[in-house]
């Protein structure tokens, strides 16, 4: 390892320079006492290694030298995976920073590191299949996606499926509609072809158009349906290779082998063609691939629109110096410097100045918050005003950001209860089509009107095409993907889909009332001053005495003085008694605060004339605290944990959404019944112990309620994971969050109400669709079958049922892509959900 001479860490033996790069390497080579004997080695700065160690010289100094142990400078070539790594010990590597093992030198970043971009990919539909390469699900057909989101390789993933079938369909197309003209030239124009083009060449023109577009343009369709027989996993795309192979293998043979076929296949003289049939099918069937694929895309918009709020790069202040670098080589504890209109590149906490930051990303609110000296701040919050140093603590895929989108990432493909049904009905479906099918075919051929085995093949591929699977398989897994979406950027973090599902089902509320219902934050909001003093003096006094308590009561005490411009005095002794109040002397005078029992006693004088008062202002919710001064009462003050301003309305709304609210705290009746009665609460539980809150729930269920509880402590762990939906409050634990189903990024009860708004409007979305998808396989495949020719004379020409059933997926992903657009923050209008716009 090179080292420069100007280096301070440097020393002289036997007449001889030696430079190091560190004070440790330095010490340690101090440490050999003998290292100036000739014929002796020298131990090292790495340890005394014998490869490190060098002889004394016998002959004159040589000049001084540049490298560290006085070894000449070797390269260590970092292996490629080592993400640090010793520039001296060979094979030295690890994943965290830190000192080698065997030198004690502080282990360097690896330059050529690269993160694992190895990324795996899964089924929106099914979870369970994961591979780490792209293809097809081998279970539905459908394209794998990327499991970790990432902006760009999703897109260019999305890009390149829709891409692929976009040129499959365009090309296609141009080559299938001269097939049609053709086909349909007599019904179109009136006039006869034959006149001018044999029917003969006819048919060999139509074979050689649709001969690229089946088995080169809807080639994936016969991949994935044989994949799907030879595992069993019938789909979609098993009814359109069997429909589409029988009506293009039929005509091949009818083209080159015409007199196989009997009389009853004949119309007319000739075998009829269905060229023009396989063709539009597969095109069709391509143009509902591309429209899915482009809307399936924008079902992952959510995530990446928190992706692309992520930093890009970050100011990291190394060996005094500030450099720009991505912000994934950023490591822990490292020292950054974010300037005003930057973003903040990972989470941490400020070391040096202050300055507001637009946190709207992580809570919804557009106010700047405040930031100074040992405060938290979360990466992709953006910088306002000032500049500020700051200590990294999480990077990579610790940081808030990253949690949140690897949260909606699994909400996004887990399964919802209602989906569990739909899988046992599809497993079923395809079967139950093909038999469907195959009755079509034999019922036509024996009851059909002449050409009957036409007849008979033209409705059993009108069957195969018509049904669609797919639609059913798309109905749940794409609102929910929208649905998670939707709510992460509003706030509210979908763990999984059931919780979810049964969010629409809640009937019961519990809530805590410090930090939930109320702000969190004790503030002063009475002072009663006895006859002699004024209520700034009595303040001045208290709030003196109690500036050197860290109780939460003395804190808002010690505000309120400042928010009234009191100016405190130092005081002159201080004592605090555990579950009474404060005691001490403040300008010369002996001050005792407390409860009134404390102050009784103390035998001080004239109680009586604030105990009505003091009941009163307890009634309201407020804790009461004595002031007495030289040994008589000087007035009392009122400390309560204010309401916090959106309480009343969401507690109303609430109500009007159908939900009973239940406020469990380990407050005291009083105070509890106070908050109660402001906030119309339907029932209280005070001085509930935390583990008493598991309980509570349990018997709540036992009663037939669904119940929902929002949570923010690790005490309140058990709890939520006992109610049928938990609710973390994103101000909470890590321990109530993993516990929880849904997550509010701000501790607010309006987040409850989105929530609560976000799951009806998912599962209205999935009736929707579930409903379509029925009702259209239902009513279709009847009428494919040939049900209403006896009746009205009506049949379903393939090519229609071909277009019924592309439109049919593509209607399913729209609607659930309406979620994109409801309102969740709406106040005021009771149960009636937003609509999407």
């Amino acid at each position: 390892m090179r080292v420069e001479e100007t280096t301070p860490f440097k020393t002289e033996r036997a007449g001889e320079t030696f430079y190091f790069c560190s004070e440790h390497c330095l010490h340690t080579f101090m440490k050999d006492s003998k290292a100036t004997h000739s014929n002796q080695k020298a131990h090292s700065c790495c340890g005394g290694h014998e490869e490190h160690a060098r002889t004394a010289p016998t002959a004159p100094p040589p000049a001084p030298k540049k490298s560290c142990c006085s070894h000449p400078a070797e390269s260590v070539q970092p292996p490629a995976e080592a993400k640090y790594y010793c520039p001296m010990c060979p094979g030295v590597a690890s994943d965290e920073p830190g000192d080698c093992p065997k030198c004690g030198m502080a282990l360097e970043r690896n330059p050529s590191w690269k993160p694992n971009a190895k990324t795996i990919y899964t089924c929106p539909m099914h979870p369970e299949v994961e591979q780490d390469h792209p293809g097809d699900c081998p279970k539905c057909g459908m394209p794998l996606e990327p499991k970790e989101i990432v902006a760009e390789a999703e897109e260019e993933e999305t890009d390149h499926e829709a891409a692929d079938m976009s040129r499959r369909f365009w090309i296609g197309a141009l080559l299938t509609l001269p097939v049609l003209v053709l086909a349909m030239w007599e019904m179109i124009s009136g006039d006869s072809l034959r006149s001018w083009l044999p029917v003969t060449i006819d048919n060999w023109i139509q074979f050689a158009f649709s001969t690229p577009v089946v088995l080169w343009a809807g080639w994936p369709f016969f991949v994935r349906g044989a994949r799907s027989i030879r595992t069993w996993n019938l789909n979609m795309f098993t009814l359109i290779a069997i429909g589409v192979g029988a009506a293009y293998g039929y005509s091949v043979v009818a083209l080159l082998f015409p007199d196989v076929f009997p009389a009853s296949f004949r119309a007319h003289g000739r075998v009829p063609l269905y060229f023009e049939a396989a063709a539009v099918i597969t095109v069709l069937v391509l143009l509902g691939q591309m429209l899915e694929a482009k809307a399936r895309s924008r079902t992952g918009a959510a995530i990446k629109a928190l992706l692309s709020q992520a930093a890009k790069t970050a100011r990291v202040i190394r060996d005094g110096e500030e450099k720009e670098v991505p912000v994934t080589e950023v490591m822990k504890g490292e020292s950054l410097r974010v300037r005003p209109g930057e973003k903040v590149p990972v989470d941490g906490v400020i070391l040096e100045g202050q300055s507001s930051l637009d946190e709207s990303m992580i809570t919804g609110e557009a106010m700047p918050v405040q930031k100074a000296m040992g405060d938290r701040v979360t990466g992709a919050t953006v910088n306002q005003t000032g500049s500020f140093l700051m200590r990294a603590e999480r990077v990579g895929k610790e940081t808030m950001l990253a949690q949140i989108v690897d949260m909606v990432a699994q909400a996004q493909r887990s399964r919802a209860q209602i989906q569990r049904l739909v899988d046992k009905v599809s497993a079923y479906f395809v079967p139950a089509v093909v038999v469907v099918a195959v009755l079509t075919f034999i019922a036509w051929s024996i009851f059909g009107p002449e050409p009957r085995y036409v007849y008979a093949l033209v409705n059993a591929v009108a069957v195969l095409i018509i049904a669609c699977p797919c639609a059913l398989g798309l109905a749940t897994p794409m609102s929910i993907m929208v649905g998670v979406g939707r709510g992460a950027q509003a706030g509210v973090l979908v763990k999984n889909a059931e919780a979810l599902e049964t969010m629409e089902k809640v009937t019961t509320l519990i809530v805590d009332k410090t930090g939930t219902l109320t702000e969190g934050k004790p503030r002063l909001t009475k002072v009663i001053a006895a006859k002699g003093f004024s209520e700034d003096q009595l303040l001045q006094l208290a709030a003196s005495l109690e500036a050197q308590s860290e109780h939460p009561l003395a804190s808002a005490i010690v505000r309120g003085a400042k928010e009234r411009n009191v100016q405190l005095s130092k005081p002159g002794g201080f004592d605090s008694v555990t579950g009474g109040g404060v005691v001490g002397q403040v300008e010369g005078r002996d001050l005792i605060i407390g409860k009134a029992r404390f102050l009784s006693d103390r035998n001080v004088r004239g109680m009586e004339q604030f105990q009505l008062q003091a009941e009163q202002l307890q009634q309201d919710g407020n804790t009461v605290m004595f002031v007495g001064v030289a040994g008589a009462v000087a007035g009392i003050l009122a400390v309560s944990d204010p309401i916090k301003e959106s309480t009343v309305d969401v507690i109303h709304e609430l109500h009007q959404l159908g939900l009973k609210v239940v406020m469990m705290t380990g407050d005291n009746e009083h105070t509890a019944r106070a908050v109660a009665r402001q906030l119309n609460i339907d029932e209280v539980h005070a001085g509930v112990e935390p583990k008493d809150k598991h309980r509570h729930v349990q018997q709540l269920r036992e009663k037939g309620e669904v119940v929902a509880m929002a949570g923010d402590g690790i005490n309140d762990a058990p709890a939520l994971a006992a109610a049928n939906v938990g609710i973390a409050m994103g101000t909470g634990t890590d321990v109530a969050i993993e516990s929880a189903g849904l997550t509010l990024l701000k501790g607010d009860l309006r987040g409850i109400l989105k929530a609560i708004r976000l799951s009806r409007g998912v599962m209205r979305n999935i009736r929707q669709n579930l409903f379509f998808a029925f009702i259209y396989n239902s009513l279709g495949i009847p009428i494919a079958a040939g049900l209403l020719f006896p009746f009205f004379g009506i049949l379903l020409s393939p090519m229609i049922a071909s277009a019924a059933m592309s439109l049919s997926s593509v209607s399913v992903v729209g609607n659930a892509l309406r979620l994109r657009k409801i309102e969740l923050s709406r106040t005021g209008e009771g149960d009636q959900l937003s609509r999407a716009k």
